[in-house]
């Protein structure tokens, strides 16, 4: 038996096939709560769908957006960087070694550009400034003044892959 609340709100119950209706119930009830309060938590997301099968196009079209804007924005910065990677990285959007290698989640192609922007523009910045701190917030400002809108509009964001 198992619930799952899915990022988009929906509450999918897995049962055994010949489970009577009245256990059905008092399970669901049981953990109604916890239901509710998971539905909660996905009111306000922004859930862009996703199809597995097209896995394959998505990471095509990562690796030509990101190669494009890391280009541009590196040349904008005055920067160099070694190699960049399109990955399926399942808590991460983007990341910078300290090699200069930057690294891209493949489900950045289905992001609105603005929030691409932002997310190259992060990593890029990282090539200036290994860290988070006001110096390393005032470099991506330069490029995307609106980096704190974006970086909530990112928080709420979840791919929904089907």
């Amino acid at each position: 038996m198992r619930i799952a609340v899915l990022p988009d709100g929906i509450v999918r119950v897995t049962v055994p096939q010949h489970f009577s209706a009245g256990r059905l119930e008092s399970f669901v009830s049981k953990y109604a709560e916890w239901i509710r309060k998971s539905v909660a938590r996905t009111r306000g997301r922004t859930v862009i769908p996703a199809e597995k099968a097209r896995i394959p196009e998505y990471k095509t079209r990562a690796e030509a957006l990101v190669h494009a804007r890391v280009a541009h924005f590196a040349g904008l910065y005055g920067v160099t960087y070694k190699k960049i990677s399109v990955r399926a990285q399942k808590t991460r959007w983007g990341s910078c070694s300290k090699a200069g290698n930057l690294s891209f989640n493949y489900k950045i192609a289905l992001l609105p550009h603005d929030i691409v922007d932002y997310i190259v523009v992060h990593e890029v910045c990282h090539l200036l400034s290994f860290d988070h701190s006001p110096r390393f917030w005032a470099q991506v400002e330069r490029a995307v003044p609106e980096h704190r809108k974006l970086r909530r509009a990112l928080r709420t964001t979840v791919i929904s892959l089907r």
